[in-house]
């Protein structure tokens, strides 16, 4: 295929509400040293992206501005110093910007090949979503086999993957969602308990699900109006990642408590880091859960796809919150 010298692109023309997205046009960039350059088959759509267009979530220092952290598609180039990857290899890639686009550039070290028995456009939705839940349940958050876990928004991109990973390491695992539908989605993908949360307490809840005991890990999103929430239903030991901030970037923490029970509560974001970290967790998913796909114990959870002149409305949609699982971007 002939590369063209412009692609489209969808472009924050006004920070704010959803119309401020609008598709633009752009040179088609040449890959430099250690990057390959993607005819994009779909774009996952993130909460990152939908902070980034309301101007409280920049890019990186040398990020593309485009928003769009992750993408499937075929490999068109190839820069110096790449000899993994060949033009016409089928990939998806975990970005720091510039998914929103017909074309994008990913360093070789993100791409990881479309796992067995996921489509090209299905695998659009894999990278950020399984990378952000290694990083933070299984490497940050140290989950071990026999441990619980509590995942806030169980029904989110994010969450469901949680789920179906956390149930491949053998744990015992609760998540919140906020209807009934979307709860019957959490147990159907390995919670044993989900709690609506505009109906339930889940510190009650857990209190009596576990006996008192509490969970060991929480993977949270909701921020600082759950802190001392969250804090008061840890085990002994137990361990808080937080991971996004939608409800506040400040809470109350009972510091007693968490000198008690000898509580962790850490917190970590993905799209800074470098290049050298970030290959580290493609690597970990390629050696020890992309086979997982093959058996159908994974699969990706995706609600609902939008041409990319339609990036407006999946914000929308995404911040309505009334999905399950994945948003993506079809250019």
């Amino acid at each position: 295929m002939v590369i063209p010298e412009t692609m489209r692109v969808v472009d924050i023309a006004e920070p704010g509400p959803p119309e401020g997205l609008r598709i633009g046009t752009r040179p088609v960039p040449a890959p430099g040293v250690g990057e390959v350059l993607i005819r994009v088959e779909a774009a996952g759509v993130n909460r990152a992206d939908t902070m980034q267009r309301r101007g409280n979530y920049p890019p990186p220092p040398g990020a593309s501005d485009i928003p769009g952290l992750e993408v499937a598609g075929t490999v068109e180039t190839v820069g110096d110093g790449v000899s993994d990857l060949a033009v016409g290899d089928e990939v998806c890639a975990l970005l720091t910007g510039g998914g929103y686009a017909e074309y994008c550039l990913a360093p070789a070290p993100q791409c990881l090949p479309i796992p067995p028995g996921v489509s090209l456009l299905e695998a659009a939705a894999l990278p950020e979503a399984y990378a952000t839940v290694w990083t933070n349940v299984i490497d940050r958050g140290r989950l071990r086999e026999g441990e619980s876990l509590l995942v806030h928004g169980g029904s989110s991109g994010i969450g469901t993957v949680a789920i179906q990973l956390a149930r491949l390491f053998g744990a015992r695992i609760f998540a919140t969602a906020g209807t009934p539908a979307k709860c019957a989605t959490c147990v159907e993908l390995g919670a044993e308990r989900a709690i609506d949360y505009r109906a339930e307490d889940f510190v009650a809840v857990l209190r009596d699900v576990t006996a008192g005991r509490g969970v060991d890990l929480i993977l949270d999103m909701v921020g600082g109006a759950y802190l001392e929430r969250n804090v008061a239903s840890l085990a002994v030991e137990g361990r808080l990642v937080i991971i996004a901030l939608m409800e506040g970037a400040r809470g109350e923490l009972d510091l007693a408590r968490l000198m008690s029970r000898r509580l962790t509560v850490t917190g970590a974001t993905l799209r800074a880091r470098s290049v050298e970290q970030k290959a580290e967790i493609m690597t970990a998913l390629r050696a020890r859960v992309w086979p997982r796909f093959a058996s159908e114990e994974l699969r990706p959870i995706v609600h609902a796809t939008y041409p990319l002149a339609e990036a407006a409305e999946a914000h929308r949609v995404m911040e309505s919150s009334v999905h399950t699982g994945k948003l993506l971007l079809v250019p």
